[in-house]
């Protein structure tokens, strides 16, 4: 296969963002939050483990804990017992009373609009930190977890096994303004349609415009 031109994968990108829109028109974040605290909480929690999983945890975590200040005097203990479904919990419980100590002593208890900060913070990496400020915030960004890079490296967007790689590409590719639902609707398409394994290109309404049907 020739070698795609920049402006032919520009008009395949935008032809599949408009797909993926009627397809997704909604497309947002599966996790259940109702504060930038209660959203930061959730994301540090789904790391290697499903949306689903976490919100059926967090309820009670979040009864019991409901802010800052709260979890920061959190018994580590309880915590645990909250949260014991989830994958990694131990540590999990541990990164989650941390940040909430953080964000109490640094930031009065709210969760800082700004990408370096959520970074310094325990069990926050540049996925977490994308998903609370593009979703608590407003702030565009494309966090690239599993479901986003496979999609990216099936369609030819990035070829890059590196998620600040295709992010970076991606980024590129798409418009800042569609940054936020990019992101959303290729991870609904990832868990719904374009599955890691078994992969329903004959359901895939993009089929006409993937470079690896099949992969």
């Amino acid at each position: 296969m020739p070698r795609e031109s920049k402006k032919a994968m520009q008009a395949r990108a935008t032809s599949i963002l408009e797909l993926l829109r009627s397809e997704y028109p909604d497309a947002r974040t599966e996790l259940d939050f109702g504060t930038a605290f209660h959203l930061l909480i959730a994301t540090i929690l789904s790391a290697q483990a499903t949306d689903v999983s976490v919100n059926a945890a967090t309820p009670a975590l979040f009864e019991q804990f409901p802010d800052a200040v709260a979890l920061a005097k959190a018994n580590l203990e309880q915590v645990e017992a909250c949260i014991r479904t989830i994958g990694l919990f131990r540590n999990k419980a541990k990164n989650i009373i941390a940040t909430a100590q953080i964000l109490v002593l640094s930031y009065q208890g709210q969760v800082p609009n700004n990408f370096e900060a959520l970074l310094t913070l325990p069990g926050v990496g540049r996925k977490t930190a994308t998903v609370v400020l593009s979703n608590a915030y407003g702030r565009p960004g494309i966090a690239v977890d599993t479901h986003v890079g496979r999609l990216a490296r099936r369609m030819g967007f990035s070829k890059s096994e590196n998620p600040d790689v295709v992010e970076t590409d991606l980024e590129k590719l798409f418009p800042m303004s569609e940054w936020i639902f990019a992101h959303h609707a290729l991870i609904l398409h990832g868990r719904r349609v374009c599955d890691a394994r078994k992969p329903r290109c004959d359901d895939c309404s993009l089929l006409e415009f993937c470079l690896q049907v099949g992969l």
